[in-house]
């Protein structure tokens, strides 16, 4: 089965860097498949994303080698617009993609732009409002919304387009930990039930670990691990990669170095797993 996402040994500069943001990277994702993009800061993992979506090269100019497809689409020989149809992109800051006057005329919006008729529109903003809790708001100015509320916003305008992928860069950066559990929970639910596939690059590990598929750690613009998180994490904290780890394999390595040899094959990612585990005397 054809990868949705195949990025082929991809290479890109920023005009007037020396320094390659990445520098050799390939990366396959499927169908309905959730992957956590993680690495420290100037890792390249947000110009991966951004070169997933067409903004790399369209917008942001540089030296380009390799090839991103999407979708079947070459997205360096295909205009930002026509990407859109089929991948969409919510930012850090949620006030970067809201300029309407009203909640439901934001996810109307990019609809209007793409031609979709009025009759299928109103069902489209309908279903995002509904999906994301926002419909009660749907008459209120988005400069009044809360922090979460206008990230809520920002994702109910692309699953307003219906996208096949979705490309998330640190979307819970402004967000306190019970609106950022909120919203991770809910893009989760969202892309199991749609089968969409997800790349998120998020630094609150402890909320997104338990729920992906899989992490891709970049460092200085390659891969450096591709795999379950379990994975990842059994065999240490990651610590050597510049990332901070969450808390519970943390707490589990040091179990371990207090009580002797890692005789458990299966590292605990969440505090009922953890709980659990020592409960059952195994380690």
């Amino acid at each position: 089965m054809m990868p949705i996402i195949e990025v082929v040994d991809l290479r890109f500069r920023y005009e007037g860097s020396e320094t390659w943001s990445i520098d050799g990277l390939s990366l396959k994702a499927s169908e309905g498949e959730l992957v956590l993009v993680v690495g420290p800061t100037g890792s390249g993992k947000s110009t991966l994303l951004r070169a997933i979506v067409g903004l790399v090269p369209h917008f942001y100019r540089g030296e380009y080698h390799g090839s991103v497809r999407v979708c079947g689409i070459d997205v360096s020989n295909t205009p930002v617009h026509v990407v859109a149809t089929k991948v969409g992109m919510v930012f850090q800051n949620p006030e970067t993609q809201l300029f309407s006057t009203t909640v439901e005329a934001e996810i109307a919006f990019p609809l209007e732009n793409l031609g979709v008729p009025r009759s299928e529109m109103l069902i489209r903003v309908e279903e995002a409002l509904r999906a994301t809790g926002m419909a009660e708001l749907r008459k209120r100015n988005p400069a009044e919304l809360s922090g979460g509320q206008k990230q809520r916003l920002a994702i109910a305008s692309i699953l307003a387009m219906r996208p096949e992928v979705l490309v998330l860069d640190e979307p819970t950066s402004m967000l306190d930990p019970v609106s950022a559990s909120e919203i991770l929970e809910f893009v989760v639910r969202y892309c199991r039930s749609e089968r969409r596939t997800l790349l998120i690059s998020e630094h609150r590990l402890d909320l997104l670990v338990p729920l992906v598929d899989r992490m891709v750690i970049i460092t200085d613009g390659k891969i450096s691990f591709d795999g379950r998180p379990h994975d990842f994490f059994l065999r240490g904290t990651g610590e050597e990669f510049r990332i901070k780890p969450p808390r519970v394999p943390e707490i589990y390595h040091k179990v371990v170095a207090a009580v002797g040899p890692n005789k458990y094959e299966r590292v605990p990612l969440t505090a009922s797993e953890l709980v659990e585990l020592i409960s059952s005397g195994d380690p």
